[in-house]
């Protein structure tokens, strides 16, 4: 692209400065073919400079690709914990933080969500699709809308799939990161509503592609108690109250509807009991002017 100078003739326009991105890979070591694949779709990245860390949740990472550093926990911190943990490590205007089962199928893919950022300063977070890599059919969790309508139209969101999300460091300072308490489940949702609240857009994009294996949640024990505490601790936690009320409400009734099994009726109940009683961390209410904005975009904090 060239621009006129003073005397008429065209000179090039300056070339926008290289993005950098902090890249996050959370890891408990128990799929190194797996891991080995996502670190490298990372390092194969073009137009960009990627700082690249994998965090071992409990374990001590060795044997990574040539690029990539490890640092391990002494414990499992959980989820949200332990992508927290691997920030300080990692440099960049930009974070990225990718699941170890998953992986970038092309090598523009970071660089596109840059020029998106630098092209929209209102934007905060990038979701891209999620597609599995064999073809199988995308649950609809991965398409974080009420309507999900066609998984390739892009909108803006109020929750995220959150095993592959890119967003503007300063944003994430100012969100507090991913809620730690929460150690697993409904971390997504927390991160785009302080998006949100921050004055930023959440935006999920259907043009871009992260693969990863289709995975039942429910393959974790405590799928249905964390996911009804964590319910809980997202109302006490951001929302005001009469907000709140009625959010908790909504998600009891619709897990309530969803359970076909006493087991897990039971583990539900443990887990409103558990996000009722148990600390959660520091409260941060929303503002009613990001209620309005995350409602205009289609999803009011009350389902």
């Amino acid at each position: 692209m060239t621009e006129p100078n003073s005397s008429g003739r065209q000179k090039a326009a300056k070339p926008l400065p290289v993005a950098h991105y902090g890249v996050v890979l959370l890891s408990q070591g128990t799929r190194p073919e797996a891991l080995n694949r996502a670190v490298e779709s990372v390092l194969a990245q073009r137009g960009v400079v990627t700082d690249v860390v994998v965090v071992g949740n409990g374990w001590e990472p060795t044997g990574l690709p040539e690029g990539a550093r490890g640092v391990g926990l002494p414990e499992n911190l959980g989820i949200p914990a332990g992508r927290n943990a691997g920030v300080p490590y990692v440099k960049g205007e930009l974070l990225f933080f990718l699941d170890d089962d998953a992986f970038l199928p092309s090598t523009d893919i970071l660089a596109v969500i840059a020029q998106k950022f630098a092209d929209e300063p209102s934007l905060g977070l990038i979701q891209p699709r999620v597609a599995d890599p064999e073809g199988l059919p995308s649950p609809r969790r991965w398409t974080p809308r009420l309507r999900v309508g066609d998984p390739y139209r892009s909108s803006d969101v109020t929750a995220v799939w959150e095993g592959g999300v890119a967003l503007r460091r300063d944003i994430f300072a100012v969100a507090d990161g991913w809620p730690a308490p929460f150690w697993y489940a409904h971390e997504g949702i927390e991160l785009a509503w302080r998006v949100w609240d921050a004055g930023y857009r959440v935006r999920y994009d259907g043009d871009l592609v992260v693969n990863h294996p289709v995975i039942a949640p429910t393959r974790h024990a405590v799928f249905h108690r964390f996911s009804a505490r964590n319910r809980v601790w997202l109302a006490r936690r951001n929302l005001p109250a009469p907000v709140g009320l009625i959010y908790v409400g909504t998600w009891f009734a619709i897990s309530a509807i969803r359970l076909r099994a006493k087991d897990d009726a039971l583990e539900m109940m443990r887990g409103y009991w558990q996000g009722l009683t148990q600390a959660c961390g520091p409260r941060r209410q929303m503002k009613w002017k990001a209620i309005w904005a995350m409602t205009k975009a289609g999803r009011p904090p009350i389902i």
